[in-house]
């Protein structure tokens, strides 16, 4: 049963990941970069100081830093657990895959980029929800580019991704509920 699923998890790896040309590799390699979505935190964070104030703007940096901390530490366990090797260094599929990353890694399941993005879009908005009400839809499309991205590139299988997205949901809620414990605790707002 398991060896049938990561079969099909390679064969839809293998028709997503071949659907890339080399027009769009460079714009798919700057979505994947970590870095890339900085700006779009910035802007988070802006929202978050206009429209709950500066005291809780540091609440919030603190549970990101922890939620961003915890899916991170979280992911690893999962891949020195696991131990699933990712496409990018699997010999017997080298030949029918595009691998444009900077860098493989060695394990794959599941992915931090998935978990960490997922974790941000569902956390940040529900918190920000009451105020703009679309934001939450805009920021899960980003996460799910983001996670594509990681297959576009050669880096992750299916699975990977879907699981990663699954725990960052989870976690993105876990700690919405956390802040929203400590703003009402310690700074009587309830939203």
């Amino acid at each position: 049963m398991i060896e049938q699923l990561l079969e099909y998890d390679t064969e839809i790896f293998l028709f997503l990941n071949n659907l890339g040309s080399t027009t769009w590799d460079g714009l798919w390699l700057i979505i994947t970069n970590k870095f890339s979505s900085i700006p779009l935190y910035i802007l988070l964070l802006f929202l978050f100081y206009k429209k709950y104030g500066l005291k809780s703007l540091l609440i919030f940096v603190v549970v990101i830093a922890l939620m961003i901390t915890f899916t991170d530490q979280i992911t690893n366990v999962f891949k020195r657990t696991f131990m699933r090797s990712r496409p990018c260094g699997v010999d017997e599929i080298a030949d029918r895959m595009r691998y444009i990353a900077v860098r493989c890694g060695k394990y794959g399941f599941f992915s931090g980029h998935s978990s960490n993005s997922m974790s941000t879009a569902v956390f940040a908005g529900l918190l920000l929800r009451p105020y703009y009400k679309k934001l939450i839809f805009i920021l899960l499309f980003w996460s799910a580019i983001v996670a594509y991205s990681r297959i576009y590139v050669g880096v992750h299988y299916p699975l990977d991704i879907l699981c990663g997205m699954t725990f960052g949901a989870i976690s993105g809620f876990g700690f919405y509920k956390l802040t929203k414990y400590l703003l009402k605790r310690f700074l009587n707002i309830s939203s």
